[in-house]
């Protein structure tokens, strides 16, 4: 299954604002979904389910207004249902996704396989996070359309795979639809993916620092500040091989090059007692994740903004080049 006509002609761009935690909200997910790029959140950003309610209800009636005023329907928006057995709201969560009646849904950290069925009898497309080769063929055998292959470049929880041999594999054995997560920088980093043989290409990185996302102000700086060095790749925080920012790290009065190599670190000792040592110390909830395509965060545009400025990079890329005889 390829990625669907109906679906492609939406688009301006082959490119999905990625789901972030405590980052994509109805204010960021509204603007690229009215700038044709499909807009995603992870449902946990919601308190509850209640508020996931009133989200969901809020952007169906954005994107029927926009519809309304341009004469044709944006891209649609993506929630991003993260399914690991520890989520015990994914039942309720999914039933509002159900009543709201989305298009495309991401499943992530988990099998799709409790959540497929109702999905996919509700006619939405489902896409699932896959790591590896092995996720990817238990993620098609379940039945999903299309997988986003999660590499080593992307932001938070992170992949370990290169993004060409990653794709390539996957591309062995499935010729349906494949997002590529991690790294993607600019609009010639998705002409890449799409001759490299991908549908779509997940942005997350830099959609951080735009006006209408959730993050705070101080981040997107950190953002426009940093470059690819200051990525940190480590499991003390998390457990998982999580990519962060360096200044964060040591913002919050911890030592970058002096981490646990793997483990969570202890919020209550290790945190709050740099923030008795330290009074200027932030709080775990202040330090922050960021992909590769860091580098490429120059300012803090709208969405509307960057979504114009990948799409110019983009079309050049893919302009055949005036060769000089």
């Amino acid at each position: 299954m390829s990625l669907p006509a109906s679906l492609k002609s939406r688009l301006g761009l082959p490119l999905i604002a990625a789901p972030m935690f405590l980052v994509s909200g109805p204010a960021l997910v509204k603007a690229a979904c009215r700038a044709g790029v499909v807009g995603s959140f992870p449902t946990a950003n919601c308190r509850t389910v209640e508020e996931l309610d009133c989200w969901l209800a809020d952007m169906n009636d954005d994107l029927e207004r926009t519809a309304d005023e341009v004469g044709r329907a944006p891209a649609p928006l993506c929630p991003n249902l993260i399914v690991h057995r520890s989520n015990t709201r994914v039942p309720d969560d999914l039933a509002a996704v159900l009543r709201h009646k989305v298009e495309m849904v991401i499943t992530s950290v988990g099998s799709p396989e409790p959540v497929l069925k109702p999905l996919k009898d509700s006619g939405c497309l489902v896409l699932a996070d896959v790591a590896s080769v092995r996720h990817a063929e238990k993620a098609l055998a379940a039945g999903v359309d299309g997988l986003v292959l999660l590499t080593a470049g992307a932001g938070g929880q992170t992949g370990w795979v290169n993004p060409f041999a990653f794709v390539r594999a996957v591309r062995k054995f499935w010729d349906g639809i494949i997002v590529i997560a991690g790294g993607m920088a600019d609009g010639q980093a998705i002409a890449a993916a799409e001759t490299l043989g991908c549908d779509l290409a997940y942005m997350g990185t830099k959609f951080i620092a735009t006006r209408e996302s959730l993050a705070k102000d101080a981040y997107k700086e950190m953002l426009v500040k940093s470059r690819l060095d200051d990525v940190l790749l480590t499991r003390a925080f998390t457990g998982l091989e999580t990519n962060m920012l360096r200044p964060s790290i040591a913002a919050a009065g911890l030592d970058p090059d002096n981490l646990p190599v793997r483990g969570s670190i202890d919020v209550a000792k290790d945190i709050n007692a740099s923030e008795r040592d330290r009074p200027d110390a932030k709080r775990w909830k202040d330090i922050w994740s960021a992909g590769h395509s860091v580098s490429g965060v120059a300012d803090v545009p709208s969405v509307a903004e960057l979504v114009a400025r990948t799409a110019a990079e983009y079309e050049t890329a893919r302009r055949p080049s005036v060769q000089c005889v």
